[in-house]
C-alpha cells in the first residue's frame, strides 16, 4: 500500500526527519515516490531531497514547491512543510520526465522504446509559471503520447520555482511516465458556475473584447451577470470570470479565465486569454457552495469510476480555492475526506492546474491509484 506524511516545521531538516520517522520502514526502496515542499524549503529543496533519498533509500523522487500543500484531510500554508506519498510502483512500470523547457521531440524519440512496451500513455508532470511556453509544452507532451492524459500543476512560490524529476530542475515541464499497469483514474471539479448563453466574439484584437454576437461586449455582459451588479462593476473582479468552451468536449469541460478589466466608456471588456473573431465564449459565477458541491460530485464520481481499493491520491488544487473558497481548517481537503477517507493523498496548490493535457484555472484535479 502507498503510505503519506504531511510535516510541519521551520526547518527542512526537521520536517524530514519527522517525515521519515512518519513512513516507518520501508519494504522497497527501488519505488516512485511524489514530493511537495512549502516554497519556504524551495531554495534548499536540492539538499532536502538529498537528505530523504539518503535516509529512505529512495532515488526516484518527483514533485516541485507550493505555496499550500494538501495532504490527506487537511492543507498547510504560511510554514514550512512536506506533503509525500510513498508508493509501491517498482521502477520498471514508471519513467521519469527530464526537464522540458523547449521541446519534447527528443524525450518522446529517447522514451519510445520503453513507452511502447509499456503501453504509457498517463502521467503527471509539474510545469514552470515563467516559461511562456508551458502550456504549450504540456499540449505538445500529452499529444506525443498518442493518446496521453497528462495531470498535475504550476509550481507556486515566493521565492525560487524549483522541480523534482529524479534531480532538482526547473525553467520547463517535469514530471513521471506511468505504465498502463499502474491503475489510475482522475477528475476535475471547476469550482464556477456557467451563467447565461455562450456568445462568439465577433470583433477581438489580442485580449480584448470589442464584440460579443454582434453587440458591444460590455452591453452583453451586463445583461448577463443581471442589473444589481451592472450598477457597480466594480464588484465583479474574483466573482465573475470568462469560461471558454474546450473544443470537442463531450463533458462540456471549459477554461476558466480572469476578467482582466472592462471600458464603460467603449462599451469593451479585457480577459486573459486571446479573444479573436470565432472564440467562444460564456461567463461564469464563481461561490464557495457551488464550488463545494461540484467538488464532492467529482470526488464521488472518480471514487465510484476507480472501482475496488484505492491505495492512495493525488490532488492538485487552484491557489484560488483552498481557505479562499471553501473556508478555513481545511475545508477543501476534509470534503474530499468525506469520500476518501483516510486515503493517503498528497499534492499542492499551483499556480495553474493540469488535466487531460489542458492548463486550467480555478480547478481542483484529483487521480485516484488503485
Amino acid at each position: 500500500m502507498f503510505r503519506h506524511t504531511h510535516t510541519i516545521a521551520d526547518r527542512w531538516e526537521d520536517a524530514a526527519r519527522m517525515a521519515v520517522a512518519a513512513l516507518g520502514d520501508l519494504p522497497d526502496p527501488d519505488v516512485l515516490a511524489f514530493v511537495y515542499a512549502s516554497d519556504r524549503f524551495a531554495p534548499e529543496l536540492g539538499s532536502l531531497i538529498a537528505w530523504l533519498r539518503a535516509h529512505t533509500g529512495i532515488q526516484y523522487w518527483v514533485g516541485t514547491v507550493g505555496i499550500g500543500l494538501c495532504g490527506s484531510n487537511w492543507e498547510s500554508y504560511e510554514q514550512g512543510a512536506l506533503s509525500l506519498l510513498v508508493t509501491d510502483i517498482p521502477e520498471a512500470r514508471f519513467e521519469l520526465v527530464p526537464n522540458l523547457s523547449t521541446r519534447v521531440a527528443p524525450f518522446l524519440d529517447a522514451s519510445a522504446a520503453w513507452r511502447s512496451e509499456a503501453d504509457a500513455h498517463f502521467g503527471v508532470v509539474h510545469g514552470d509559471p515563467t516559461n511562456p511556453n508551458t502550456p504549450e509544452l504540456i499540449e505538445a507532451l500529452g499529444e506525443g503520447l498518442d493518446p496521453g492524459f497528462l495531470v498535475g500543476g504550476i509550481s507556486s512560490s515566493e521565492t525560487t520555482l524549483p522541480q523534482v524529476s529524479g534531480r532538482i530542475v526547473s525553467g520547463g515541464i517535469s514530471g513521471v511516465l506511468l505504465s498502463s499497469e499502474v491503475g489510475v483514474t482522475t477528475g476535475l471539479s471547476q469550482g464556477c458556475t456557467l451563467i447565461g448563453q455562450r456568445h462568439e466574439v465577433t470583433a477581438g484584437e489580442r485580449n480584448i473584447v470589442l464584440e460579443l454576437d454582434g453587440r458591444p461586449a460590455l452591453d452583453v455582459f451586463e445583461e448577463e451577470i443581471g442589473e444589481v451588479l451592472a450598477r457597480d462593476l466594480r464588484r465583479v473582479g474574483g466573482f465573475i470570470f470568462v469560461a471558454l468552451p474546450v473544443p470537442g468536449s463531450d463533458t462540456g469541460d471549459y477554461l476558466i479565465r480572469n476578467l482582466v478589466g472592462v471600458d464603460p466608456e467603449n462599451r469593451l471588456l479585457a480577459i486573459g486569454d486571446y479573444a479573436e473573431p470565432g472564440t467562444m465564449l460564456q461567463f461564469a459565477r464563481r461561490d464557495g457552495q457551488s464550488a463545494r458541491e461540484d467538488l464532492l460530485r467529482m470526488a464521488r464520481d472518480t471514487r465510484e469510476r476507480a472501482g475496488g481499493t484505492i491505495r492512495g491520491a493525488l490532488y492538485f488544487s487552484c491557489l484560488g480555492r483552498g481557505r479562499n473558497l471553501f473556508g478555513e481548517e481545511s475545508a477543501e481537503l476534509k470534503l474530499i475526506g468525506e469520500v476518501l477517507g483516510e486515503t493517503p493523498l498528497a499534492g499542492f496548490y499551483a499556480n495553474g492546474e493540469i488535466s487531460h493535457n489542458r492548463l486550467y484555472g480555478y480547478t481542483g484535479v484529483l487521480t485516484l491509484f488503485h
